[in-house]
């Protein structure tokens, strides 16, 4: 993705709430599953990390790594991430 994609899509993600969130029991198989079918139905979506910054570092490149998406930003326990569903795009990216 360039710049103009990734701040069209933070500029998107702030009005958006997370729809899964990541504590005491860490990156387990359901919540990857979980985090997959959030990306299929909404492309775009927020995930919260309660973790401490060296952890959630590493959620954070497993969960790009296990789903294919783009991060478009993380801030604090805040991540935001992006993957295109060629049947059912959400969002028209084209230049």
């Amino acid at each position: 993705m360039n710049k103009k994609v990734i701040k069209y899509l933070r500029g998107i993600s702030h009005h958006i709430k997370p729809v899964v969130m990541i504590a005491d029991k860490g990156l387990t198989e359901n919540v990857m599953h979980e985090i997959d079918i959030a990306l299929d139905l909404h492309e775009l979506i927020k995930i919260k990390i309660r973790m401490d910054k060296e952890t959630r570092t590493e959620f954070i490149e497993k969960i790009l790594k296990q789903t294919g998406a783009s991060k478009v930003h993380s801030i604090g326990q805040a991540l935001t991430i992006y993957r295109h569903n060629p049947d059912n795009p959400q969002f028209d990216l084209s230049e």
